[in-house]
C-alpha cells in the first residue's frame, strides 16, 4: 500500500502529461484545419509571428478557430468529468448528466432565455443553471423515499425526468414560429460555432474552480464506490458530499449547455474508456477525464467542421456517431 501511495503523484503526473500532449496535438490540428484547407506551416509562422502572405489567416486562427478549440476543450472536459461524478455516485456506468435529465433541465432554462432575448452570459446561463437545479431537486424528491446512493431509484427517476424535459423542449420549439427556431434546433444538437474569446474566458472562470473542487473530492469518490456503509465508517458525510458533487456538476453542465446545447455520449464514453485503461482510482481519473474529454471534444468538433463539403454539421452529431458504437463495444468488453 505504501508503495502505491508513493507512486500516485508520479502516476497522476505521467497520465496528465501524456493526455496533455494528445490534447495539444489535436488542438494544433484544430487550429490548422478549416474551410480554407490545412496549412501547418502557415500556423507555425503565425504562432512564432513570422510574416505570411495570407493577411486574413491570422485573424481566422486567433478570432475564430482558437476560441472554438478552447470552448470544445472546456465542454469536453466538463461533460466527461460530469459523467465520472455521476457514475461514481450511482456506481453505474450508464449514469451521466444527459441521461439523468440534468442537461435537459438546463436546456429548458436556456431555451426560455433565448426566447426572452436574454444575453448568453449571464442571462441564458443563469436560467440554464436554474433549470438544472430544478431538475436535480425534482429527481431527489422522487427518490427521497430511497437511499440517495441506491442507483436504481435515482437513475430511473432521472430517466423519467429526462423524458419529461424532452417533451417540454419539443413543446417550446413547436411554439416558436420565427427565425429563432432554426437556431434553437441547431443549438440543441450541439453548436460550438458561437465561441468567442470573452465568452470562453467567462466559461473557464466558472468551470476551473469546479474542476478543482471535484479533484479535492476524488478520494471520497473512491470511498463511495466501496459502498454506503463502508464510506460512512471511513468518516464520509455521504449526504453532504453527494449534495456538493451534484450541485457542482449541475453548475458545470448547465454552463456548457447554455453555450453550446446538448452533447451526448461524451459523459458516457470517456469515463468508461479511461477507467478501463487507467483503473478505478478517481485521483487519476479526474485529471484524465478533464484532459481526455477535452481532446475527444476538440477532435469531434474538428470533424464537424471539416467533413461537410459546404458549411458544417453540429458537433453533437459527431459525438453520437462516434460515442454510441464505442460505448456498445465498451459495455460488451466489460461484461465479459
Amino acid at each position: 500500500m505504501k508503495k502505491a501511495k508513493l507512486n500516485l503523484p508520479k502516476r497522476i503526473l505521467v497520465v496528465s502529461l501524456i493526455l496533455l500532449i494528445i490534447l495539444a496535438g489535436i488542438s494544433f490540428l484544430g487550429l490548422a484545419c478549416g474551410s480554407t484547407g490545412i496549412d501547418f506551416l502557415a500556423l507555425i509562422k503565425i504562432i512564432f509571428k513570422s510574416e505570411i502572405n495570407e493577411s486574413m489567416l491570422p485573424a481566422i486562427i486567433w478570432q475564430i478557430r482558437l476560441p472554438r478549440v478552447l470552448l470544445a476543450a472546456l465542454v469536453g472536459a466538463t461533460l466527461s468529468l460530469g459523467g465520472l461524478v455521476f457514475q461514481a455516485i450511482l456506481r453505474n456506468p450508464l449514469a451521466e448528466p444527459y441521461i439523468l435529465g440534468i442537461s435537459g433541465g438546463a436546456a429548458i432554462g436556456a431555451i426560455i432565455g433565448i426566447l426572452l432575448g436574454l444575453s448568453r452570459f449571464p442571462g441564458v446561463s443563469l436560467l440554464a443553471f436554474a433549470g438544472s437545479m430544478a431538475t436535480l431537486l425534482l429527481i431527489l424528491v422522487m427518490a427521497s423515499d430511497k437511499t440517495i446512493l441506491k442507483k436504481d431509484s435515482l437513475l430511473l427517476s432521472g430517466v423519467m425526468v429526462n423524458a419529461f424535459c424532452s417533451a417540454v423542449i419539443m413543446f417550446l420549439i413547436s411554439m416558436t414560429q420565427d427565425s429563432r427556431l432554426h437556431n434553437i434546433i441547431f443549438w440543441l444538437m450541439g453548436d460550438l460555432s458561437v465561441a468567442d474569446l470573452d465568452q470562453t474566458f467567462s466559461l473557464a472562470m466558472v468551470l476551473i474552480p469546479c474542476f478543482i473542487i471535484i479533484f479535492y473530492y476524488s478520494n471520497v469518490m473512491n470511498l463511495l464506490l466501496m459502498g454506503q456503509e463502508q464510506a460512512r465508517a471511513m468518516g464520509v458525510n455521504i449526504k453532504l458530499v453527494i449534495l456538493i458533487l451534484l450541485v457542482i456538476t449541475s453548475l458545470m453542465v448547465s454552463s456548457t449547455v447554455s453555450y453550446c446545447g446538448l452533447l451526448g455520449f461524451v459523459g458516457l464514453v470517456m469515463p468508461h474508456l479511461l477507467r478501463i485503461i487507467l483503473g478505478p482510482d478517481h485521483r487519476v481519473l479526474v485529471p484524465a477525464c478533464i484532459l481526455g474529454g477535452g481532446a475527444f471534444m476538440v477532435f469531434c468538433d474538428l470533424l464537424a467542421r471539416t467533413l461537410p463539403e459546404q458549411g458544417e454539421m453540429p458537433a453533437g452529431v459527431i459525438t453520437a456517431l462516434i460515442g454510441a458504437p464505442l460505448f456498445i463495444y465498451l459495455l460488451k468488453r466489460s461484461s465479459r
